[in-house]
């Protein structure tokens, strides 16, 4: 298999996520703009999840055109990773739904929590395939963001029962550290 094939299908994968998530936030009733107050929870749930998606869309974009060669360790971490992303939907909806209550609030970071462990991991087995001396490895150092991210995602969780607001704001935090592409190795492939 070639990575192309595999681009596509992950692309593919995450097009279908964000496409079941708005179809989660129903048309109102009523046709005043007081009706669309109830949406706004589910709108916010929506937009950071969304954002949450475009970004391990593009890292995964980055990371996918730095590989030389694709092995089933790849092609199962890869998987694993999409599974994860898979679960957006059903906390955004959940989240959105009951005003980012702590039980939802905990369940959304446990799913951010399994995507960040999962896209380690598809790190992990695409620095294995590419070697020491890869240039990917050059590229991606020592992933300082990505362990502040699961870090602040651990924290995001635990406040989740003690407050919503640290919790979320949390959640804001690392998509905020995420949001500008991560050019780590467009910078080195550009060279």
């Amino acid at each position: 298999m070639n990575k192309t094939r595999l681009e596509a299908f992950s692309d593919g994968v995450l097009a279908i996520i964000i496409t079941i998530m708005i179809l989660e936030i129903k048309v109102p009733h009523g046709v005043e703009f007081a009706d669309l107050k109830p949406l706004i929870p589910k709108f916010l749930s929506y937009v950071l999840s969304f954002i949450y998606v475009g970004i391990y869309w593009n890292n995964h974009h980055y990371l996918i055109h730095g590989l030389s060669k694709i092995n089933g360790k790849i092609l199962w971490a890869n998987l694993h990773l999409l599974f994860w992303l898979s679960l957006i939907p059903v906390a955004t909806g959940w989240m959105g739904e009951h005003n980012f209550e702590k039980a939802p609030l905990a369940l959304y970071g446990i799913i951010l929590l399994g995507c960040a462990v999962a896209y380690i991991i598809l790190q992990k087995m695409v620095l294995e395939t590419e070697g020491k001396d890869s240039l990917l490895r050059k590229a991606i150092g020592e992933d300082l963001k990505g362990k502040i991210s699961t870090g602040l995602n651990i924290i995001g969780i635990v406040s989740s029962f003690y407050n919503e607001w640290i919790s979320g704001a949390c959640y804001v935090i690392v998509a905020l550290i995420w949001l500008v592409p991560d050019k780590r190795i467009e910078r080195v492939f550009n060279k």
